[in-house]
């Protein structure tokens, strides 16, 4: 990138938020106050990103913050004021203005110590990174780089403000945001902030469960999510967030080739983030429809082998095995997501395509009854999207002749799918008789047994499709008989 061009890019955008930058700057100029435009907001203006949030930060206190907006922004709120932050609304821009401060954690801490300060540069040298650590003073919008942040944008390079170890003791998750960084913008670490985090790694301990699971969905979800998880792992952080990943490294393939078990989830990561944009779809009436960078099925891929560390034996000839590692990792990945206090949703979603990731592997050339198509599409439910990128992207063979068979394969499947679901609609299948007809054909109260022979119906209905009315109540009143 040019640096020259990237600040003109700047000052362009600035341009185009003038309706924003200028009465707001005029207000806190008229008060005795500074104001600039700083952090990520700069950084994605020299990137010519969209700019739809602003951050802003200042000599005035919350207060002053407060009583200078009043009257000027459309909506205001103080949830962070105890931080120096104060958050408003003005047309369709989500604005945050924040007082000039350190944070510093405590060793036994996982809450910062917030002090305000009273210089920008000052400000600036606490910032997480130099492509952070640049403002726009305002209303005379002076570019403030002391930092040599442009320079190391331009050069794609994650460098601290100050030492890296003063950096991550403010705020031990600005390691985690490194990688971060190295996934959204595919931006390489300098040597000596990398060599702070293997040194620190420890140090993300204290960070609460909330703030670290926040930082991974932006890694996960980030350009290149693969670099931001390298370098969690060889720095030794992943051993403290992603433990159960980390662990993989050690750990070979069913055929003890070519791949270990680590590096082929990587592989299987990559190729999750390549197929996203084939299935992905915006349709609110869709139970499935999900966004590309999704973190969801992107999180699965990475997880999805963390139960063979678990399950490994060695067979009598040598061989090794992994029995069962899908429902062992479902098992894992669910534990490790709850201690990242993800939400029961989204870990259940996860976990589900962990434990179904091998199912298709029973699809041979000569296909699968009817009857099991339908297990498949029932069993993966709303998840049948992602399942079906996941499944694809886990052949990660040299051999050319099984990775195209394996293709062949899922695309029979996939149209076999397309054509049953056409004339079933087997997203919402059903028994032919529900729990009402059940009681009345049979004349029974509710009850278990209404149960058991709805479980029945379904059973029928999922081996043999759709029998019709009279077929189906013979074949109930058949299935009550036998129950004596």
């Amino acid at each position: 990138m040019d640096a020259a061009q990237a600040h003109a890019r700047m000052l362009e955008a600035l341009d185009g938020l003038s309706h924003v930058l200028d009465p707001l700057a005029q207000r806190f100029a008229a008060r005795g106050y500074e104001l600039a435009l700083v952090g990520g907001s700069v950084r994605d203006a020299l990137l010519g990103r969209d700019m739809p949030d602003l951050d802003f930060t200042t000599d005035a206190r919350p207060d002053d913050i407060l009583s200078t907006i009043k009257g000027w922004a459309d909506a205001h709120w103080d949830i962070g004021k105890r931080f120096g932050t104060i958050g408003l609304r003005k047309g369709d821009r989500l604005i945050e203005i924040t007082t000039y401060r350190a944070e510093q954690y405590d060793a036994d801490s996982r809450k910062p110590v917030v002090a305000f300060g009273d210089t920008l540069d000052d400000d600036l040298v606490r910032r997480d990174f130099t492509i952070g650590a640049m403002a726009v003073r305002l209303p005379g919008r002076v570019f403030v780089d002391p930092h040599g942040g442009l320079t190391d944008l331009a050069a794609g390079v994650i460098r601290t403000p100050g030492t890296p170890e003063d950096s991550f003791s403010d705020d031990p998750l600005r390691m985690m945001r490194g990688a971060r960084f190295s996934s959204q913008l595919d931006f390489a670490v300098a040597p000596e902030v990398r060599e702070a985090m293997t040194r620190m790694s420890e140090r993300i301990d204290i960070i609460s469960a909330e703030r670290v699971r926040d930082e991974l969905i932006k890694l996960v979800t980030g350009l290149r999510p693969r670099a931001g998880i390298e370098l969690l792992v060889d720095t030794g952080i992943g051993d403290h967030v992603l433990p159960e990943f980390a662990a993989l490294r050690d750990q070979q393939d069913e055929h003890n080739r070519h791949k270990d078990v680590y590096e082929h989830s990587l592989t299987v990561l990559d190729q999750t983030v390549g197929l996203e944009p084939r299935y992905a779809v915006d349709d609110p009436d869709d139970p499935s429809a999900f966004a590309a960078q999704d973190f969801i099925v992107r999180f699965a891929a990475l997880m999805h082998d963390v139960g063979k560390p678990r399950t490994r034996r060695f067979d009598e000839n040598g061989g090794v095995t992994f029995h069962h590692h899908d429902i062992v990792g479902a098992k894992l990945t669910a534990k490790r997501m709850k201690a990242l206090a993800f939400d029961k949703d989204t870990t259940k979603k996860v976990a589900k395509l962990v434990e179904l990731h091998l199912r298709f592997y029973g699809y041979g050339d000569a296909g699968w009854t009817d009857s099991a198509v339908r297990r498949y599409v029932t069993d993966a439910g709303d998840q049948l999207r992602r399942l079906h990128i996941l499944t694809r992207s886990d052949v990660t063979t040299r051999n050319r002749r099984k990775a195209q068979r394996l293709a062949r394969n899922y695309d029979d499947l996939e149209h076999r799918i397309a054509a049953l679901e056409e004339k079933e609609k087997l997203d919402s299948i059903r028994p032919e008789l529900d729990g009402k007809q059940i009681m009345d054909l049979l004349g029974i109260p509710p009850g278990p047994l209404v149960g058991q022979a709805y479980r029945h119906m379904l059973e029928i209905r999922m081996e043999d499709g759709i029998v019709g009315p009279e077929e189906a109540e013979r074949r109930l009143r058949e299935w009550y008989a036998q129950q004596g």
